[in-house]
């Protein structure tokens, strides 16, 4: 709208601004002067319209560019809003207003509104360039679905041991002390209270009403689902990585990763305790 209403004031420019007839003469003959022949009011009406429309374009094709300490939006509809006030007294003021004035005028109208309702109608404030957006695939910060996150034990991606074999002894990881207990326990007496605590099913998890958070690795690499349903996985859980339950739900375990996400393994056939 902008545009086109600076199109029009820059083709008014060329039409007679005056249509001054005297009686008894041939108005053919008559050449009344256009925009060009003056000065004052082709540059406060015309081209200052043109200028204006100038700026409310590149302002919104490169936001926040200003001119003395205002937005370059800002001056053009300040700028438009001049060429309208100056076209409106002009129109006034001459008895025999021409086809380029009439028209200059109504363009100017066209594009005073353009300019000072874009800031105002929600569908005019988007940029006419599309910012570039994120990189593709990383989403909130984390690695896609697949990717290799940072290199370290348990991560995905990262040099993991032959599957059934002993992790690293770390605070936390199964073989190493775990919260509660010391670092070094009596062999005996760790292997009796492992004799009287429940034992699960082969393969699968404690019973909902008796669950404890434990350790487990999978035997082959499968997804970790949303806790909120979603169909799509979060992260692939990999062989010979220990990853801690710390939940059931029906045959499912609530999983929690190295780097801290939470997520569902519908299929918990085959894993391994800790």
């Amino acid at each position: 709208m902008v545009i086109g209403a600076a199109v029009v004031l820059f083709i008014a420019s060329f039409l007679d601004y005056s249509s001054y007839c005297p009686q008894g003469i041939d108005c053919s003959k008559i050449d009344n002067p256009n925009a060009w022949d003056s000065l004052g009011l082709l540059m406060s009406v015309f081209l200052a319209g043109v200028i204006a429309a100038a700026l409310v374009v590149v302002s919104r094709a490169m936001p926040g560019r200003k001119v003395a300490w205002l937005d370059l939006g800002q001056f053009g509809a300040a700028l438009s809003v001049f060429a309208l006030w100056t076209a409106f007294w002009t129109i006034l003021d001459i008895s025999n207003a021409g086809a380029g004035l009439i028209l200059g005028l109504l363009a100017a109208i066209v594009l005073a509104a353009g300019a000072v309702a874009g800031p105002l109608v929600p569908f005019l404030k988007a940029p006419l360039l599309s910012p570039a957006g994120p990189a593709q695939g990383v989403q909130g910060g984390q690695a896609p679905y697949g990717a290799q996150p940072g290199q370290g034990y348990g991560y995905p991606g990262a040099q993991q041991q032959p599957y059934g074999a002993q992790p690293s002894q770390g605070y936390g990881y199964p073989g190493g002390p775990q919260q509660g207990q010391p670092a070094q326990g009596d062999p005996a007496q760790a292997q009796a209270q492992q004799a009287q605590a429940p034992q699960p099913s082969q393969g699968g998890a404690a019973p909902a009403g008796d669950f404890a958070p434990f350790w487990f690795a999978v035997p082959v690499a499968r997804p970790l689902y949303g806790e909120d349903g979603s169909p799509n996985p979060i992260a692939e859980l990999a062989p010979g990585t220990w990853y801690l339950a710390v939940e059931q739900r029906g045959q499912s375990l609530i999983a929690q990763t190295q780097d801290g996400r939470r997520g569902v393994l519908q299929d918990t056939t085959g894993i391994q305790r800790g």
